[in-house]
């Protein structure tokens, strides 16, 4: 299984990003799947998730300016992300749980993001 997030990128303050995970190799796909960020010396957290229905989880206040859609046939989770702020400065990572087995539990490579003032 391989997660491959793409989209990151250097924007100013009140910018929009758009943030793409192409997630292969299960030949039945995945359930949960969700974007955490992490900055220099934090721990990853949690912006968003959405199950394989398209129920969405948002961490406090993310959902006023992101959000997270995914389409299932082409193994993609995408973040939108609007009105961006110095503090959205991170690097993203994409997370998938197998579908068949929920411990199985998989992250891409990060992306960076960088707002700048």
């Amino acid at each position: 299984v391989q997660l491959q997030a793409s989209g990151g990128g250097l924007v100013q303050v009140g910018g929009s990003l758009r943030l793409s995970c192409l997630a292969s190799g299960s030949v039945y796909g995945f359930g949960t799947m969700a974007w955490y960020r992490q900055t220099p010396g934090n721990q990853r957290e949690l912006v968003a998730s959405i199950s394989r229905g398209g129920s969405t989880n948002y961490a406090d206040n993310m959902d006023e300016r992101f959000f997270i859609s995914r389409e299932n046939a082409k193994g993609t989770v995408n973040l939108e992300m609007n009105n961006l702020k110095p503090e959205d400065t991170a690097v993203y990572y994409c997370y998938a749980v197998s579908v068949l087995n929920d411990r199985h539990k998989y992250w891409g490579q990060g992306t960076q993001v960088t707002v700048s003032s």
